[in-house]
């Protein structure tokens, strides 16, 4: 009803902004007893972090009307009656298709997201004046069953080590549930095939060190009870939960940026809605200067070149992308050796 409505006034680089939230009792995390009016507050709380990690960046955003429990969606494009203070931005999709993209530009722009029943917030690795040459190299370190996060942190610390050889700094965080997110900051001169080769080779030289605890297998039936490397959320189109962004998840978990320094003794579980904040407040934000210096993904191209000349060509898309020069088929293992 109009009248449950609450304005919420979020400071901005454009001064204040007030944001209507329609509905602010309803209950989007029912195990954390967390609102909609709560969702909002919390972005508005860590707005400045936010808008710096996610900021001018196309964005997709992941919407539950009912609560994390009930039906969700992906908004891409900008919906009836988005604010005149939220843009968007031409992208081109994997299928060559081009369509507007929204982008996050201030707190606000984030807090009218969550009047949408926005909870996962998913930006690209490029920035939106270039969409098609990201500024950023993302690797997913996704742990497979029977392996969990402690199972991810090593290879997180030894991911640190081959990109440092390659001469890119690393960031990284939690995903928000129980994997890690290795960024590095790179000069946006390569499109997203060029960076996916990127990561492959990094993949590729960080599974020859791990071979027991890494891999870059595409198919389930071939990992194991191993980490797995998932080179093809450096694809156009390809997108992970943000930094401080919520997820999806019944204790209102948010992809934490953390130090390498506290990558041993962290527990995921410790980063949500409820206590980021304060994080923020007493310990600060652990990304304030990614960006800073940039690298370049020249030395991982030199070795995805030398694994190429060894035999190690291409890997398998994503099944929903048009088939690519050089990729094997695209046919289960098993399948393959009955057929």
């Amino acid at each position: 009803m109009a009248g449950d409505a609450v304005v919420l006034t979020v400071p901005g680089p454009n001064g204040d902004r007030e944001v209507r939230i329609s509905s602010p009792g309803r209950v989007i995390f029912p195990e954390a007893g967390i609102t909609k009016l709560d969702l909002a507050n919390y972005l508005v709380e860590v707005g400045e972090a936010f808008v710096r990690a996610n900021g001018d960046r196309p964005v997709s955003l992941q919407r539950f009307p009912d609560g994390i429990d009930g039906e969700q969606f992906f908004s891409k494009n900008p919906p009836r009656g988005t604010p005149e203070y939220v843009r968007a931005v031409p992208v081109v999709y994997p299928s060559g298709r081009s369509h507007p993209q929204l982008v996050i530009d201030e707190p606000a722009a984030a807090v009218w997201a969550a009047q949408m029943n926005t909870v996962v917030f998913h930006p690209w690795p490029s920035r939106a004046e270039d969409a098609d040459n990201p500024d950023q190299l993302r690797i997913d370190l996704d742990p497979q069953p029977g392996t969990g996060f402690s199972d991810a942190v090593p290879a997180a610390i030894e991911l640190r080590a081959v990109l440092r050889e390659a001469g890119l700094t690393a960031f990284i965080k939690t995903s928000g549930n129980r994997g890690l997110h290795v960024f590095a900051p790179i000069v946006p001169q390569r499109e997203f095939l060029d960076v996916r080769h990127a990561v492959i080779a990094a993949a590729r030289e960080l599974e020859r060190r791990m071979p027991d605890r890494v891999t870059t297998a595409w198919w389930k039936e071939e990992r194991g009870e191993r980490i797995f490397v998932d080179y093809n959320q450096a694809n156009r189109d390809r997108t992970m939960a943000g930094a401080y962004s919520p997820r999806a998840l019944p204790h209102a978990s948010v992809s934490a940026p953390i130090t390498w320094d506290e990558l041993e003794h962290v527990d995921p579980r410790d980063f949500t809605v409820l206590t980021m904040p304060e994080r923020l407040r007493t310990v600060g934000d652990p990304w304030q200067d990614f960006g800073a210096e940039p690298g370049t993904i020249d030395r991982l191209l030199e070795w995805w070149e030398r694994d190429v000349g060894d035999g190690l060509g291409e890997l398998p898309f994503p099944p929903d992308y048009p088939k690519m020069p050089g990729e094997p088929p695209r046919v289960q293992p098993s399948r393959a050796k009955k057929a």
